[in-house]
């Protein structure tokens, strides 16, 4: 007799985005000239930069001659071009010495958050804001780590830390012992950032606990803010407790492309249950090139191009147009008395829904009132009941038209 992984029918509900489709496509139906807006997941709407539309057709082209093929790439990991290139530019040039072979390229941040905690043992206490990123926690759940449902949107075993207006939406180091650390800045969905004294203080408590912090930097580009890191390597001592994932989802609009990369330094160590340290590094690498064959050769040279000049160039523009939108979604609802955050070095703005209204119970009536929809802040957790994440991915027409319907309810 086949057993299923029980551990799956542990998931309180389905996946957040896919019920917010679900509800979306009900009232399309039953309304099938409204024109809708989302504001809801965070896809793209800019084209890609022609810069990286360039260096993929010449990929093409070089893949459709006899002497221009390429098959698997460098064991799975990526090629040393990008490689190099993410090297040079995104640490290099602000002082952190990376070295190529930490570096995993991937088809998504999103699958590696997931992915990297098959690394570790399932008696890990594992810690996450609240609220989260649903990967992370649904992930943990899928394999084991976890109890049973612990009131909405909890688990079991999990240890959360509440992101409130009081703590600026940034957790703070938990008072027990935690040996797995979820942290997400810019963070998705309270747009929120760390500083380096915050930043340092995790650093801090994850050297002294011997704990490993898993550090989603997928909106690190939209960073204005000079005091603010782009990196968790920007702190002293980073390197011996933190992996940390990016992404050209959001930054060059790779969301249809698929394109990240994870950043395992060789000095990161985990540890037997005797206490015996072991690199991490050649775990990962191991397990990466297990299960994945790599990322396509003429994905990487779009992402290459990333970095070439004009590329950067025509990615800022693009990264301008939607922080543009983030600032006027900001000023428009502030204006209409509306409590928002985010949406400063962030692409998300966190909204508090008014006269304590539930967050679905908001999401419906935006949808229902204004055809807008949005994505419910208890579809994060527990924590972000009361609140709704905008994006500010939409074209800017669009954008203007929602704020307006949103001025009418």
């Amino acid at each position: 007799m086949i057993k299923v992984n029980e551990n799956f029918l542990r998931l309180q509900a389905g996946y957040l985005f896919p019920e917010i489709g679900r509800r979306r496509r009900a009232f399309a139906a039953a309304n099938p000239d409204a024109k809708i807006i989302s504001m809801g997941i965070g896809d793209v709407t800019q084209p890609l930069a022609p810069a990286v539309v360039e260096a993929m057709k010449r990929a093409v082209e070089q893949m459709g001659r006899p002497d221009g093929v390429h098959g698997y790439d460098d064991g799975g990991v990526g090629y040393e071009f990008l490689r190099r290139a993410i090297a040079e530019n995104d640490f290099a040039s602000r002082g952190i010495q990376i070295d190529i072979d930490e570096i995993f390229i991937s088809d998504g941040a999103k699958c590696d958050t997931g992915n990297i905690q098959e690394l570790f043992g399932l008696d890990n206490v594992v810690a996450v804001s609240d609220p989260v990123y649903p990967v992370y926690v649904d992930t943990n759940v899928m394999a084991g780590r976890t109890g049973g449902a612990a009131g909405p949107g909890r688990y079991e075993g999990i240890v959360y830390m509440p992101c409130t207006e009081e703590n600026g939406f940034v957790a703070r180091p938990p008072a027990r012992k935690v040996d797995l650390i979820y942290l997400c800045f810019p963070n998705n969905p309270t747009g929120a950032v760390a500083t380096k004294d915050q930043l340092t203080r995790w650093v801090d408590y994850a050297r002294s606990n011997r704990a490993i912090i898993l550090y989603d930097a997928a909106y690190e580009a939209f960073i204005s803010d000079p005091e603010i890191p782009h990196s968790i390597y920007e702190i002293e001592g980073a390197k011996e407790v933190a992996i940390e994932f990016r992404s050209f989802s959001k930054t060059a609009g790779f969301t249809g492309v698929r394109c990240a990369f994870a950043v395992v330094p060789g000095d990161l160590k985990a540890y037997k249950k005797h206490g015996a340290a072991v690199d991490v590094r050649p775990l990962w690498s191991r397990r990466h090139c297990t299960k994945f064959n790599g990322v396509s050769y003429v994905t990487q040279r779009g992402a290459e191009a990333v970095y070439s000049p004009e590329g950067k160039e025509q990615v800022r523009r693009t990264i301008q147009i939607y922080m543009a939108n983030a600032a006027l979604i900001r000023e428009t609802l502030g204006s209409l008395g509306y409590t928002v955050y985010g949406g400063v070095n962030a692409p998300y703005i966190w909204l508090k829904t008014p006269k304590g209204t539930g967050s679905w119970e908001f999401f419906d009536l935006l949808l229902n009132r204004a055809h807008v929809v949005c994505t419910p802040g208890a579809g994060f957790g527990s924590a972000g009941e009361g609140y709704v994440r905008l994006t500010a991915f939409g074209q800017p027409d669009s954008v203007k038209q929602a704020l307006e319907r949103f001025a009418k309810l």
